[in-house]
Parts: C-alpha cells; sequence; structure tokens
C-alpha cells in the first residue's frame, strides 16, 4: 500500500481554503479530473488484494470439479501468483513512465487490468483454470503497475502545498477498492458458484474507465519540462491545471531541482550494497518492508473469510465479518494522517509492530477456546480487526516511505525500487505458503507471525532512527558517522 507523500498532509488539508474564489492554483477541476483517473489503479490494487478472500470455497470447488489437483495448493498458486505479477509490474512501470510518460504508464496499466479481468471472469464458461491463473497474473501486473505509476502521476501534478493531502488519496483508494470487494464477495450478491468468475470479472470497470478517461487527462508538466524539453507544452498544462497563468515560480523551481539532480552523485544498486553508509539504511528499509509483509497481515486480507470459518463463524458471517479488515484499513489511513507528524515514524511502526503481536497472540488464543463458545468467536474477530488496525497505524505506510527519507537524491531511486521488490516478494511467499501452513500448524498458524513480529519490534527499536522534522541532510548524516 504506498504513499510516499503522506507527511503534513492534515495540517495542509486544514490549512488550505478550497473555496471556489481560490481554487486557483489549487484543486482545479482538471486538476481533480486527472487525479482521479490516476488513482483509479490504486483501487484496483485494493480490490484486487480484498476480492480473492471470500469466494476461495467456489473457486477451490471449479477446480476440483474440472482437476484431478490438491485445489489448496492450487488456490494459493492463484493468490500468490498476482505478487509475481507485481514484481514485474512494479519495476516495468517505472522503466516505461522514464521511456514513454506517466500517461502511457498507466494506459498501459488499464490495458493489463481489462485483459486480466476478461481472462478471469471467463474462465468458468470455459472450464479454463488456466485463464484464471493467467488473468490474475496479469491482474498483479496491473496492480505493480498502479502502486508505481499512480503515485508519481498524483504526486507530479499536485501543487507543492496540496502533495501531501493529495498523496493520502491514493491510501485511501486501496481501502475503498478492498472493502468494495469484500462487500460484492457476500452470499446475496456475488459470493456464490455461479457468481465467483463476476466477482474477479469486475477489475474491469476501474480499468476500464481509467482507459477511457486517461486521453482527456494531460501528460505530468514536470515530465514535460525535464524529459521531453517541451517548455511550450508544459506551461500549456501547468497554466491549466492550476487555474492561473502565474507559473513562471513553478516552472523554475522545477528547473532548479532538475540541475541539483545533475550535480549529484547517482548511486546504482550495487553502490547501496557496496558502501557501508547506504547499506545500513538499505537494510533498515528492507527490514522495514519485510515486517509488514511477513507479519502477516496479507494472510488476514487474502485468507480473513477461512480464518473467521475456523473461529466458529458460519460462512455468511464469515464473509460479512471480513469486510470490517477492509473498513478498518480505510479508517485507520484516516486516523494515522495526524498521527504521522505529531508521533513520528519510529513511534507508529514500534506501536503498530508491538498492538499485533499482542493481538496474533489473541488471536491464537481464541482459536484454541472457541469451540462451544460463541462469545469467542466474537473475540477472535476482534482480535483480527484490532490487529488490522494497528498495521494501518504505522506498518501500512511507513515502509513505503521511509526509503524516501532515509537516502538522498542520487541513491533514493535505487533504494526505493529495492523496497518494492522485496514487498512483492515477501508477499507471494505469504499468499503461497500461508494454506500450507495453517494445514501443517492448525491453531498454532500465527505463531511464526508473532515470532517473526517480536524480532522485526528489536531491530526496529534498535536501529531505526526518527526522521519526523529531520532534514535527509540530517538523516542521511546518521548513516556517516
Amino acid at each position: 500500500m504506498q504513499n510516499d507523500n503522506r507527511d503534513n498532509s492534515l495540517s495542509l488539508l486544514q490549512n488550505q481554503d478550497l473555496s471556489p474564489a481560490k481554487m486557483s492554483g489549487g484543486a482545479t477541476r482538471p486538476l481533480l479530473y486527472a487525479v482521479c483517473a490516476a488513482v483509479l489503479g490504486m483501487l484496483q490494487f485494493g480490490f484486487n488484494t480484498g476480492v480473492i478472500n471470500a469466494p476461495r470455497q467456489f473457486i477451490e470447488n471449479f477446480i476440483k470439479e474440472n482437476y484431478d489437483v490438491n485445489s489448496g495448493t492450487i488456490f494459493s498458486v492463484i493468490v500468490s501468483i498476482f505478487a509475481v505479477g507485481g514484481m514485474i509490474g512494479c519495476p516495468l512501470a517505472s522503466w516505461v513512465a522514464d521511456k514513454r510518460g506517466r500517461k502511457f504508464a498507466l494506459l498501459i496499466n488499464a490495458a493489463f487490468g481489462v485483459v486480466g479481468a476478461l481472462l478471469m471472469a471467463l474462465s468458468k464458461t470455459s472450464t479454463s483454470l488456466a485463464m484464471l491463473i493467467i488473468g490474475r497474473f496479469f491482474i498483479g501486473i496491473n496492480c505493480g503497475f498502479a502502486t508505481t505509476a499512480s503515485p508519481t502521476y498524483v504526486s507530479e501534478m499536485a501543487p507543492v502545498r496540496l502533495r501531501g493531502a493529495f498523496g493520502t488519496v491514493n491510501q485511501l483508494a486501496v481501502a475503498f477498492g478492498m472493502v468494495g470487494g469484500q462487500v460484492l464477495g457476500i452470499d446475496v450478491i456475488l459470493g456464490s458458484d455461479e457468481g465467483w468468475p463476476w466477482l474477479l470479472g469486475l477489475a474491469i470497470i476501474p480499468s476500464a474507465v481509467q482507459f477511457i478517461m486517461l486521453p482527456f487527462a494531460p501528460e505530468t508538466p514536470r515530465y514535460l519540462l525535464l524529459s521531453q524539453r517541451d517548455e511550450e507544452q508544459a506551461r500549456s498544462v501547468l497554466a491549466k491545471i492550476r487555474g492561473t497563468d502565474e507559473i513562471d515560480d513553478e516552472i523554475k523551481d522545477m528547473n532548479d531541482e532538475d540541475h541539483a539532480m545533475k550535480q549529484e552523485q547517482k548511486f546504482t544498486i550495487g553502490d547501496l550494497l557496496r558502501i557501508e553508509s547506504l547499506r545500513t539504511p538499505l537494510i533498515i528499509g528492507i527490514v522495514m518492508h519485510l515486517s509488514q509483509q511477513l507479519g502477516g497481515i496479507n494472510a488476514v486480507l487474502y485468507f480473513s473469510t477461512t480464518i473467521f470459518i475456523k473461529t466458529g463463524l458460519s460462512e455468511g458471517d464469515a464473509r460479512l465479518a471480513s469486510i470490517g479488515v477492509g473498513s478498518m484499513l480505510f479508517i485507520m489511513a484516516l486516523v494515522s494522517i495526524p498521527l504521522m507528524d505529531r508521533l513520528g515514524r519510529r513511534t507508529l511502526q514500534l506501536g503498530g509492530l508491538g498492538g499485533m503481536a499482542v493481538f496474533s497472540v489473541l488471536m491464537t488464543i481464541a482459536f484454541f477456546t472457541y469451540e462451544n463458545n460463541r462469545t469467542m468467536s466474537i473475540f477472535a474477530v476482534i482480535f483480527t480487526l484490532m490487529y488490522v488496525a494497528f498495521f494501518g497505524v504505522g506498518p501500512s505506510s511507513i515502509p513505503w516511505m521511509i526509503l524516501s527519507e532515509l537516502f538522498g537524491q542520487g541513491s533514493r531511486s535505487a533504494a526505493v525500487s529495492v523496497g518494492a521488490f522485496v514487498n512483492w516478494l515477501a508477499n507471494f511467499i505469504v499468499g503461497l505458503t500461508f494454506i500450507p501452513m495453517s494445514d501443517l500448524l492448525g491453531n498454532y498458524v500465527f505463531v511464526p507471525f508473532t515470532v517473526l513480529l517480536i524480532l522485526f519490534y528489536v531491530f526496529t527499536y534498535f536501529k531505526l532512527p526518527e526522521t519526523k522534522n529531520r532534514t535527509i541532510e540530517e538523516v542521511t548524516a546518521l548513516f556517516k558517522k
């Protein structure tokens, strides 16, 4: 779930007068249109993370009826192949965005989404497991593209004074998409043997709408000016989205920033591993990304319906309870905005990891005591939602922003790329192994996650510096001592 621009977002929102009289140079209609078109990709990411949860039983029934294979193992492949696509889509999006532009990358992203959704929607009619797996893979590429291309486009379109506020839109779109996928997966809508292909196929809607909207949205002025060297077009677009012709200062700022970047030494991934002052923050960033995924959150996001059924809820009640998971993430995305600057990254990361560890222990206790005990079944749901809430406090967003705050301009791009790859790789591992691990460990399935959360907490306590209210120069100087 990425968002590199959450800092100061609440204060930005509070201090901005967005009344019609003040729309010039602020949140103009062309700007809002462009941002809405871009963040549909992040909504798609949230939808496809949450939507696979509810129809597990029906997909496994489809597999059993048509193939002589282990349905649980194949379902794990269907879940985890999404992350493989993400690992491919993320760096591919960076390359396409640099070579052909941010808008073109978003169009490619939408095309992958349309193809993937069609393959999944038609898989049952065609009795093709391959179509389902390939469709899920294409959707993964689509979402990998989105997690790179959408935040980049939004940050380059937004005015500086609103960049943090607009940056939160990506996070909210992910949570909203997740809730939407879970709501549509309940029994009375599309959570059935007949409905599940259409449930997965609904992913075509945000991609198709994005594909239709993007031709009427502009390329970012920054890309036009600094990559295409087309100042006339950059000025035209900037004047349109700012609602004013007074854009000379912003053009100058972009040129100054470009000049400063050219003066700064560029570092490769190999340099990050070789130079100690870069290797230390890289390790910290990697561990933060691992803590996000290997703390078990995707086990809950992908399999919460299964988890709730194991605590004694009926399948219908379990699907309804799963809606609370996405809703909790949405709520915490809002709550964490003011906390980020008041409490700091380190405090929120420690609080989040500690809370997740505590409630994963309580979830395990509930697994052992729910039988013939309706109260403990309810508490198991509450413990799971609290686990998700503490994830939303810090670990959901801090790993994505921390690398950009630990590295200078010359090494930031390489570091962020490594972090994104590690995140998707860990996502794949959890998606592939959770069902076999659940079968093997039974009620102890969250114990390994608890152990890892404790280790991540200890590492964070001793290694992660506070970056709140510190400049990049001050932070990087900590690792040069």
